[in-house]
């Protein structure tokens, strides 16, 4: 996380919000707050990624949302999650008639499983918190995270650890940046809440298969799997023949990210990942993107 800067007060910051990939998921019972116990472990990615721009306005007061790029999906007003975020620091900071305007630039798809919603949150209560100088630490932003969704804490965060609780419990690990990996995305997208409920239907399957683990991730766990899969593939029945043929075009062992519906295949050290990627997606005639692990969850700039 960045730390709150005190060289004057900044009419607009940018900020980078990095993808979050789960490389291991397992899910437990849910709980009496209708969220599920888990325990995974979770890396930022360097793309596909989000760039929020926030602008202190003189008027109206409170937030203003734009959208710009790939927003299929995405919620809009005040139900989308960034806009959530910037709503509820504002409160908090004794700032609520201060004018925001927040624009969100989407590059990670709505229902791909790589946490784009969390990380505008996360992104937002950044950049707020150092245009505004609101004198707020980690631990009370993280606490608000926390509040505003599960996978909001690891995107204020960043880098690489295991998320527990209902994935607001943090714990860095001890992971390099620059782990490479490809992410491959469907022509279609699932909803998280709904491949949940499917998951509970069915019994709460574990991973019916696993990846070996590679390189430094190797000396967390030997082998990577997601417990979400089969309810992914039961919502979506396209997405086990789509791992086929990536697994096939990549030749190399695909992770579904979180609920799905993206894919990765990590990538060993010392390849060409740009010319991988041009080939897999060539073969796949899919978007795929090449991306490495990054040490933050958020990047900031300034104008």
């Amino acid at each position: 996380m960045n730390e709150l800067t005190t060289a004057g007060r900044l009419g607009r910051v940018r900020a980078t919000a990095y993808s979050k990939l789960t490389l291991s998921l397992q899910v437990g019972a849910l709980r009496d707050d209708g969220f599920h116990e888990l325990e995974a472990l979770a890396v930022s990615i360097s793309d596909p990624h989000d760039v929020i721009e926030v602008r202190a306005v003189p008027h109206p007061g409170g937030v203003t949302l734009k959208m710009r790029g790939e927003t299929d999906d995405v919620p809009t007003g005040m139900t989308n999650l960034a806009a959530r975020a910037a709503d509820e620091l504002l409160v908090r900071a004794g700032r609520s008639g201060h004018g925001v305007e927040l624009i969100v630039r989407k590059k990670i798809p709505s229902g791909a499983g790589l946490g784009g919603g969390s990380a505008d949150a996360a992104a937002t209560l950044v950049a707020i918190r150092r245009m505004l100088e609101i004198d707020l630490d980690d631990a009370t932003l993280l606490e608000l995270g926390a509040k505003l969704g599960s996978d909001v804490s690891f995107c204020l965060a960043g880098g690489a650890a295991w998320m527990r609780g209902r994935g607001e419990r943090i714990e860095a690990v001890d992971l390099p940046a620059g782990m490479p990996f490809l992410v491959a995305l469907p022509p279609f997208r699932l909803s998280t809440p709904t491949v949940y409920r499917a998951w509970d239907d069915l019994g709460r399957p574990r991973a019916a298969r696993s990846v070996p683990a590679t390189g430094a991730v190797a000396a967390l766990l030997p082998e990577l799997s997601n417990d979400l899969e089969p309810a992914a593939e039961a919502v979506e029945p396209r997405l086990a023949q789509f791992r086929t043929d990536l697994e096939a075009a990549a030749e190399a062992p695909a992770l579904l990210a979180g609920s799905g519906s993206a894919y990765v295949v990590p990538v060993p050290d010392g390849r060409d990942v740009d010319a991988y990627a041009r080939r897999v997606s060539g073969r796949m005639r899919v978007p795929v993107t090449p991306a490495a692990s990054v040490s933050r969850g958020v990047r900031l700039g300034s104008g």
